[in-house]
C-alpha cells in the first residue's frame, strides 16, 4: 500500500489561500467560527458544489438559499440542468482548480462517487472551507479516520448527507426504545432492495473498453483509483458495486437504514463488536456480492444487554417477526418488494421503522391505538431539513446534527461490513483503538492505494 501525501500544489494552495484570507482581513463566513460574532447568522454563506448532477443536483438546489457562486462536474451531460440553472456562474471540472482559483468559496458540498469524497473534502478544510459531503462520508476507514481528524485541526462545520437524521422520527425512535416501549432490545433486522434495478454487483471482471463520450473528463472521474478504459458499466450511475469507487448496498443505504438502530442502542459506545457473513452470492474480486446477509454482534454498552443486528440486501428479506399479522407493513414499503426499513425485537414486543427512520411505530398496528408516545427529551432540528441545519452551524451556531463526530463512527461500522464482505471472513473491531483484531493483515484492509497526484496522508 502506498503512504500518501497531499500533492505540493494543492497543499501550497490551499495553504496561500488560507493564509492571504488572513493577511488581507477578508470578511468571509468561515471566519465567524474564529471570530465569533463578526458575522450575522443572516448572512448568506458562499457555497460551491463539486458533483451536480444526480443526487449532486439535489444538493446544490438544496443550498439555494444561499449563495451559489461555482459549480464543478466531470461530466457536462450529467450536470446540463444544474449548469443551465446557474449558467452565469464559473463552471470547472477539476475541483482542485475551482477551489484554488474562487477565493471566495465559504463552504462546499461533495456529491461524487464514493472514492473521491475524502480528497475533495479534505482539501477544502484545510482551505478552512465548511463541508457537506454525501453518504457513506468516505471509501475507508482511514479516509474517515482523517477527515474527523481534520475537521477538529480547521473547526470547520461539517455534514454528512443522511438527510433522515435531521428528521423527527429518528428521535422519536430513540425516546420509544429508551421509555422502555418494547423492553431491552435483543435483535435489530434492517434491510434494503438495492441494488435490484439500480445498479450491477457480483461482475466478476472488468469490463470492455469502450468509447469515452465527449461530455466526460474520465481521467477526472477516476480520480484516486487505478487507470482503466472507460465503460458505461461504471459510470455514471452504476459505479457503486464496483470495489475501486463505491462501498456497494451496505454503503449506499445503510447509513439511512442503520441510523435509527446506530443512534437508538447507542452502539458506538460499544468497547468492540464484530461483523460477520451470513449469506453471501457472488462473491468476486471485483464488485460487491449480488446479495448478502451481514451479522453484527454488539456486546452490553452503556445500560443496554447485547445486540445482534442483521443486515440484508439484494432481494435478501429477514423472517417475518413472531406475533405480527402477514399483510400489516414493516418498514416502509411493500414486503420483497422496493422496500428498505428495520425492526426491532424487544423482549416485550416489537418496533419498525423506515428507510429514513421515519414513522416509528409499535407493532402489530393494534398497539399504536392506545399508545401515547412520550415527552420529548432529544432536542429537534427546527426546521427539519438537512442542509439549514448545516447552514446555522456553518455561521457559528451549534454543530450540525450528522457531523464527522457522529456520521465518521456510523460511517466506520458501516465499511466493516464492506470489509467482511471483500476479506470473506468475519471481523472482530476494537472500538477504543480503532484496530482489526483478528487478522493479522487487519491494517491493510482500512485504506487502498492511491494514483500518483491524488494521494492524501493516510
Amino acid at each position: 500500500m502506498k503512504r500518501c501525501v497531499l500533492t505540493r500544489r494543492a497543499f501550497l494552495a490551499a495553504m496561500t489561500t488560507t493564509a492571504s484570507g488572513v493577511a488581507l482581513g477578508q470578511t468571509r463566513v468561515n471566519s465567524a467560527r474564529v471570530i465569533p460574532g463578526k458575522h450575522s447568522p443572516n448572512e448568506k454563506l458562499n457555497i460551491a458544489s463539486i458533483g451536480v448532477g444526480g443526487q449532486g443536483q439535489s444538493d446544490v438546489f438544496g443550498c439555494r438559499r444561499e449563495n451559489i457562486v461555482a459549480l464543478c462536474d466531470v461530466d457536462a451531460k450529467q450536470a446540463s440542468r444544474a449548469f443551465a440553472y446557474f449558467k452565469k456562474l464559473p463552471k470547472f471540472k477539476d475541483y482542485r482548480k475551482m477551489l484554488e482559483q474562487v477565493k471566495e468559496i465559504d463552504a462546499i458540498t461533495v456529491t461524487t462517487p464514493d472514492h473521491t469524497h475524502a480528497p475533495a473534502a479534505y482539501m477544502a478544510m484545510k482551505m478552512g472551507k465548511h463541508v457537506y459531503v454525501q453518504k457513506p462520508l468516505t471509501h475507508t476507514i482511514a479516509e474517515t479516520h482523517l477527515l474527523m481528524k481534520t475537521a477538529h485541526e480547521t473547526g470547520v462545520a461539517t455534514q454528512m448527507g443522511n438527510q433522515g437524521h435531521s428528521l423527527n422520527g429518528v428521535r422519536e425512535l430513540c425516546e420509544m426504545l429508551w421509555s422502555d416501549a418494547i423492553g431491552p432490545v435483543r435483535e435489530v433486522h434492517a434491510w434494503t432492495f438495492r441494488p435490484k434495478g439500480r445498479w450491477a454487483q457480483g461482475i466478476p471482471k472488468p469490463l470492455p473498453p469502450m468509447d469515452v463520450p465527449k461530455t466526460l473528463a474520465w481521467d477526472l472521474w477516476l480520480g484516486t483509483a487505478a487507470k482503466r478504459p472507460y465503460n458505461s458499466g461504471y459510470c455514471p450511475h452504476v459505479w457503486r458495486g464496483w470495489y475501486d469507487f463505491g462501498d456497494g448496498a451496505l454503503g449506499d443505504m445503510a447509513c439511512h437504514v442503520l441510523d435509527p438502530a446506530f443512534m437508538a442502542l447507542k452502539l458506538n459506545e460499544a468497547p468492540a463488536y464484530s461483523v460477520e457473513i451470513v449469506k453471501q452470492e457472488g462473491r468476486n474480486s471485483c464488485t460487491y456480492p449480488t446479495s448478502e446477509v451481514l451479522k453484527y454482534s454488539f456486546p452490553a454498552r452503556a445500560n443496554m444487554p447485547p445486540v445482534d443486528l442483521y443486515w440484508y440486501d439484494g432481494g435478501q428479506v429477514p423472517p417475518w417477526p413472531k406475533g405480527i399479522p402477514k399483510g400489516q407493513q414493516l418498514g416502509d414499503g411493500t414486503w420483497g418488494g422496493d422496500s428498505d426499513g428495520s425492526y426491532f425485537v424487544g423482549d416485550k414486543g416489537i418496533a419498525t421503522t423506515g428507510t429514513y427512520g421515519m414513522r416509528p411505530r409499535l407493532m402489530p398496528d393494534e398497539r399504536m391505538k392506545d399508545y401515547k408516545m412520550p415527552p420529548p427529551t432529544l432536542p429537534r432540528i427546527h426546521p427539519p431539513n438537512h442542509y439549514y441545519n448545516w447552514f446555522d452551524a456553518c455561521k457559528g451556531g451549534p454543530p450540525a446534527c450528522s457531523n464527522f463526530d457522529y456520521s465518521g463512527p456510523l460511517t466506520i461500522m458501516i465499511q466493516l461490513g464492506c470489509i467482511a464482505m471483500r476479506a470473506g471472513t468475519k471481523i472482530a473491531w476494537d472500538n477504543k483503538t480503532q484496530a482489526i483484531t483478528n487478522l493479522k493483515d487487519g491494517a491493510k484492509w482500512l485504506t487502498t492505494s492511491y494514483r500518483k497526484g491524488w494521494e492524501l496522508p493516510v
